[in-house]
């Protein structure tokens, strides 16, 4: 699903996002659009990895940021994003 929005940027940060898109061959919105599920999933990924750390599990955590299974659930949510957008 796809929800229209309107949205509010400074000149540059437009700019730098058109130029952006434009070389990784995407549309505006489209380039947009994954700039900010990236983001989510940096947030995300960093507030599990302060829950570990006040768990007390830090000695786990390089494995748990090492493990195959979860760094290849982000690359398939990016491949898929990408293939749904061209």
């Amino acid at each position: 699903m796809t929800a229209k929005v309107t949205l509010s940027f400074t000149d540059e940060t437009i700019e730098d996002a058109r130029r952006y898109a434009e070389r990784d061959g995407m549309s505006l919105s489209a380039w947009i659009d994954q700039a900010a599920r990236e983001k989510a999933l940096r947030e995300l990924f960093n507030a599990h990895a302060d829950v570990v750390r006040r768990a007390g599990h830090d000695r786990l955590e390089k494995h748990a940021l090492d493990d195959a299974r979860e760094v290849e659930m982000v690359r398939s949510e990016f491949r898929g994003r990408r293939a749904a957008q061209r």
